[in-house]
């Protein structure tokens, strides 16, 4: 992977830069659904920065790839990676794909952890009916799971630390890859003084883990985070700290 070309001739007096594109790099699902999400966080992205060249990308199940999108537009780019945490996509099969390009670009860091992510959470357990008063709810931070100790330290860290800050319980669990499932998780909720049980979707996307905690024995199941202000925002601030580490202006 080539890194962004920092020795551009400088604007000439008058002259508006140019910035790199945002590409926007989804895992991909099979689900359409998911495709369709993308575009709308992209067209949120788009929205909140405007004359930004903004672009989408999957790695799998849908086109077209990273490397692709990066090849048509022939400039300079940051690779935004549209996951919660650093793991095997971000860490391997990410810089695999763009390590081919022939135009420079760079990869930004992956969206989680971060705040924002929280409060987009809290968001969509309101829009599902549990506000930020609601102490008698316990949730289950429902992740996609992963093979990679840090990337599930990770997830229960946001899970510790979100309980801390909102005084309810929260218990992290796995769609897959990793325990306690989510099920599992639900059932050790359950019990006195809890009225009810709430999955968050710690997911970005509809697909099949999404689906699956519907099942789960859960009261109430959030939606995936994609589509919130929270996340293009936080897309937005991964690209302008890749931008700024790259000495781009």
């Amino acid at each position: 992977m080539t890194a962004l070309d920092t020795s551009r001739p400088t604007a000439r007096a008058g002259e508006v830069p140019t910035a790199p594109a945002l590409v926007a790099v989804a895992h991909g699902s099979r689900d359409p659904r998911a495709a369709l999400a993308t575009e709308a966080l992209v067209a949120r992205i788009r929205a909140a920065r405007p004359g930004l060249e903004v672009r989408a990308a999957f790695l799998d199940h849908a086109g077209p790839r990273p490397a692709e999108v990066v090849a048509e537009m022939d400039r300079p780019s940051v690779v935004v990676p549209l996951l919660l945490t650093a793991a095997y996509h971000s860490k391997t099969d990410l810089p695999s794909q763009l390590g081919a390009a022939t135009v420079p670009v760079t990869q930004a860091q992956a969206l989680g952890p971060h705040p924002l992510l929280v409060r987009a959470l809290e968001r969509r357990l309101a829009e599902a009916g549990v506000t930020g008063d609601d102490r008698r709810t316990g949730v289950v931070l429902a992740a996609a799971g992963s093979t990679d100790p840090q990337a599930l330290a990770t997830v229960r860290a946001v899970a510790t630390g979100w309980s801390r800050s909102s005084g309810r319980d929260v218990l992290s669990a796995f769609a897959s890859a990793a325990q306690p499932d989510v099920g599992t998780a639900v059932a050790q909720l359950r019990g006195p003084g809890r009225a009810r049980v709430a999955v968050a979707a710690y997911l970005l996307f509809p697909g099949r883990f999404n689906s699956d905690l519907a099942r789960s024995g859960a009261d109430v199941v959030s939606a995936p985070l994609a589509d919130t202000p929270e996340v293009a925002e936080l897309a937005l601030l991964r690209y302008d700290a890749a931008v700024a580490a790259a000495s781009i202006c």
